[in-house]
């Protein structure tokens, strides 16, 4: 397809003509031009989290440029020509135009170009692969503004040679489209990723761990799910998962509620307790991350609706800082959907207290550091949660 430069946006997003934004566009040059994310989402009426350029220049004159105008200049990736900029606060990622010479499906060796088109080529999808000027004129040359507005997630080109460069795209199929797609997924692209699923084991936890979470939190996140688990592509990553029918039914309560429903809570819902450790250490989950899932897929505290205040607050407190989570596991398992919505407003507004005694407060009581100590504060805190946590 040819360049469609044609086509101009107007006006401006907000974060285009932003002092920040102008600011760093007269430090660098004309020749640069907004690229990827922030551009899809600038055509589908989204404000970009980040703010993605890319121009001839290498990176070292980039650095220089910025550094002349007073602006910080952190050398995030020289050898694959990026450079952050930080600008009256706001940050940048300015990279160098490129072509991949090699690449091992994880990693890719780069050569700088000058070449706007081959810069386009090595990304992944047409949707990502647009780029626009400081005026606002779009530039497009592999259709991504068409596929966009018709809900299509379609790669640059050959489906399997753009998995073949990094195999991370699998999954990136299906979180683009769960978040810009309509109906059904684009074959071609489909039967690429089935015919890759072995590879994924070679990703680093890290690089699944980022890609899945950004799906589980997403509101289709069942049926890319699904789809995903009859491609054979959990296979390595999530053999525990069994189906997404619980998802999908935390997902109807959590919008009954305007809660949304992050991906530790989603995952949560597809767990059992027995499968926590296994998908915490394959996914290399934080400290907290693990606590969490393991707390929200531990045998349920079922709360009754029905419950006074007194019994209702002894029971959040146990469920430790976030019972409003814990209430909508429950939601989306009970039928008495007019109490838990009750219940769930409760735990909105629940504040964790502190337990009043301390250490200072049992020596005074005559115990000496020890478990004598440990176990009289626990039995003062069971006390003091039997009575609603005064």
């Amino acid at each position: 397809m040819a360049d469609s430069s044609d086509f101009r946006l107007s006006p401006l997003p907000l974060w285009a003509a932003s002092a920040e934004t102008r600011a760093l566009l007269a430090c660098v040059g004309p020749q640069v031009r907004f690229v990827g994310g922030c551009v899809r989402d600038a055509l589908a009426g989204i404000v970009p989290n980040d703010l993605d350029l890319a121009g001839p220049e290498r990176p070292e004159a980039v650095m220089a440029k910025l550094e002349a105008a007073g602006f910080k200049a952190i050398a995030t990736g020289l050898a694959h020509g990026t450079v952050t900029a930080i600008v009256r606060g706001r940050r940048f990622e300015i990279t160098t135009l490129r072509r991949d010479v090699a690449t091992d499906g994880r990693h890719a060796t780069v050569e700088f170009t000058a070449d706007w088109r081959l810069d386009a080529a090595r990304r992944d999808f047409t949707i990502n692969a647009m780029s626009m000027d400081a005026d606002g004129t779009v530039f497009d040359f592999f259709g991504g503004r068409e596929d966009l507005a018709a809900g299509r997630v379609r790669f640059v080109g050959d489906a399997a040679a753009r998995i073949a460069e990094d195999y991370l795209r699998v999954l990136r199929l299906f979180r683009f489209h769960a978040r810009f797609g309509q109906g059904a997924i684009d074959a071609a692209a489909l039967a690429a990723c089935t015919a890759a699923a072995a590879q994924l084991k070679n990703l680093s936890a890290e690089r699944v761990h980022s890609e899945l979470f950004g799906l589980l939190a997403g509101s289709n996140a069942p049926a890319m799910l699904d789809a995903m688990r009859a491609a054979g592509l959990f296979a390595f990553w999530l053999p525990e998962l069994e189906g997404t029918a619980a998802l999908a039914r935390l997902l109807a309560v959590a919008g009954q509620a305007r809660a949304r429903v992050d991906a530790i809570l989603a995952l949560a819902s597809l767990l059992t307790p027995a499968d926590v450790s296994g998908v915490a250490a394959r996914l290399r989950l934080s400290r907290a991350e693990t606590a969490r899932l393991q707390a929200l897929c531990a045998p349920p505290l079922r709360l009754d609706p029905a419950a006074d205040e007194k019994q209702r607050r002894a029971a959040f407190y146990r469920l430790g800082d976030d019972p409003a989570a814990h209430v909508l596991l429950q939601w989306s398992q009970a039928p008495d959907a007019q109490g838990c919505a009750a219940l769930y407003a409760a735990a909105l507004a629940w504040g964790r207290p502190r337990f009043p005694l301390s250490g200072e407060d049992a020596r005074r009581a005559g115990f000496e550091p020890g478990p004598a100590m440990g176990a009289w504060l626990k039995a003062r805190e069971e006390e003091w949660i039997e009575a609603g946590c005064p």
